[in-house]
């Protein structure tokens, strides 16, 4: 293995990580909760809650496979973002 696979590999396991992942599986789950019922309420769409956590819980699983993908792909390095952005200014 190169350096930079075993890099992502440690960094893929990480409670860092792990955090991170989550937050963003949380934040697409609420955001995509929100747009429906209030898509809903105002009469844009006609959408069930049932269908609303249904849309919302893959659009929470699609970020999770998003965050391992950016650090398994190309781009990404060892963090969960696809922009692999130095946090530091």
């Amino acid at each position: 293995m190169t350096d930079l696979t075993t890099t992502r590999l440690v960094a893929m396991f990480s409670s860092l990580n792990f955090k991170d992942s989550a937050e963003r599986a949380v934040a697409a789950f609420c955001q995509t909760l929100l747009a429906l019922v209030g898509t809903d309420g105002a009469g844009m769409l006609e959408v069930g809650i049932g269908d609303a956590l249904q849309a919302s819980a893959v659009a929470g699983v699609l970020s999770i496979v998003k965050s391992y993908a950016a650090i398994k792909g190309p781009i990404g390095g060892a963090n969960p973002s696809m922009t692999n952005l130095d946090e530091t200014p």
